[in-house]
């Protein structure tokens, strides 16, 4: 893929997936807004990429980071073609002991941080008015649920249908929106009992993840997620607008959108003697 010419935001890039997406479009030929809310994480980055790379050190989320975003690519590197929107935080605790802060935090930077850097690219791809790429970055939590990340969960169930609603929006402009569910080591995952022990062991002796892991569970590196957002970050993905693509070791997957699984019908309507009379669904089995 070529992304000679093309300006890219990547909020939250100062290290893990997010850096991994920098270094992967700045190596396509993209240049490259780094972003990250640690000035020195900041430098590094900048200066591990190379290239036409600047970074801004700022927390996602309000609006003035956002426009900061989209004024620094357009004044240093001349327009804005493509946003990743990665920033995110976790404050992991079970519903009866997340505190308010907790809830809050993450909604901040995950989910308003997408929608105000979003909105914020999009209002300036369609002053260009010549397309442009918003990448979402979502999550497995966000498909399914995790337990312990009611905050989490929710902010990324929120993305995947911010994607499929901007995808709506924003056609007519020749703006795709997609959200990727990326699965990689990183610290998040670090902090998932079943892949800590393989993500110790691959940084303690470089020996690859197991086969396993890599085909069943979609599981690797980061470098194993930026194809897709090279991808999508091109010409060639022109046609893919508001889907959720899951990503990971060997693995490349479409996730379904939410639709009507079964459907019954009652003349006049239901009480809730005849829906349980007539309950007949085939629900499936949920954590019992």
């Amino acid at each position: 893929m070529d992304l000679s010419g093309k300006v890219a935001i990547v909020t939250g890039s100062g290290r893990g997936l997010g850096l991994a997406y920098a270094r992967a479009l700045a190596g396509a030929g993209a240049s490259v807004v780094v972003n990250d809310v640690d000035p020195a994480v900041v430098d590094a980055a900048v200066a591990d990429i190379g290239g036409r790379t600047v970074g801004v050190a700022a927390a996602v989320g309000d609006t003035a980071t956002a426009d900061l975003l989209v004024t620094t690519a357009v004044q240093t590197l001349g327009r804005l073609d493509v946003l990743i929107t990665n920033a995110g935080v976790l404050r992991d605790r079970v519903l009866w002991k997340m505190t308010d802060d907790d809830f809050d935090t993450v909604i901040g930077v995950h989910l308003r941080g997408t929608f105000t850097c979003a909105r914020a690219a999009a209002i300036r791809m369609r002053e260009q008015g010549d397309g442009g790429r918003i990448i979402l970055i979502g999550s497995p939590a966000g498909q399914r649920g995790n337990f312990g990340q009611t905050n989490y969960a929710a902010a990324k169930a929120g993305i995947a249908a911010m994607a499929r609603t901007w995808a709506l929006e924003l056609a007519r402009s020749a703006i795709t929106v997609n959200a990727v569910i990326p699965v990689a080591a990183t610290e998040m995952t670090r902090t998932i009992p079943a892949f800590a022990p393989v993500i110790e062991e691959w940084e303690r002796t470089g020996a690859p993840f197991p086969a396993r892991l890599r085909h069943d569970e979609g599981f690797g590196t980061v470098e194993d997620v930026t194809g897709l957002i090279t991808f999508l970050a091109s010409d060639a993905s022109k046609e893919i607008t508001g889907q959720a693509i899951g990503i990971g070791g060997d693995k490349l997957a479409l996730w379904s959108h939410p639709a009507e699984k079964e459907a019954r019908f009652h003349d006049g309507g239901w009480t809730a003697d005849e829906i349980a009379a007539g309950w007949a669904f085939t629900a499936e089995s949920y954590g019992i």
